[in-house]
């Protein structure tokens, strides 16, 4: 599985909402000065989400995007699907039905797949927070939170 621009950007995005006060809102144009984004590509993104009940938005002066739910309740799986990224190990490949090394490495992928969406939905927008926390901590490093 390879994590493109769109994953990495969402889960960026996220991270920035998770550590606002009260995951109050905040603007595409902070959230992307902070991460060093695009903001009009970061809005697209943002709005994929909100569709997905990731995010919401909110209008005002004081508007923006915040997150629709505490970190905990969001996932890593969640977030990628979202934005559509997939991890589909061999998209519409079928084995040979004569060759059994086929269906070995067809059912050695999909095994594997299944490992890694249990690990995607199982790793949640909180635990990422703490890791990030966690390594800038053990740098002594300020958390300036630009991932």
């Amino acid at each position: 599985m390879k994590l493109t621009t769109r994953g990495h950007y969402s889960v960026k995005a996220l991270l920035d909402l998770s550590l606002q006060p009260r995951f109050g809102p905040t603007s595409v144009k902070s959230i992307a000065k902070r991460q060093e984004l695009p903001a009009p590509y970061l809005e697209k993104l943002l709005i994929e989400m909100r569709r997905a009940g990731l995010v919401q938005s909110v209008r005002g002066a004081q508007g923006g995007y915040q997150l629709a739910r505490q970190p905990a309740q969001i996932s890593l799986g969640q977030i990628l699907e979202a934005v559509g990224e997939t991890i589909e190990p061999l998209p519409r490949h079928f084995p040979d039905a004569t060759q059994a090394e086929d269906w070995v490495t067809f059912s050695l992928w999909n095994r594997l797949h299944k490992k890694l969406a249990e690990a995607l939905y199982g790793i949640s927008l909180e635990d990422l927070y703490y890791d990030v926390r966690s390594w800038q901590a053990a740098l002594g490093e300020e958390t300036s939170f630009i991932i």
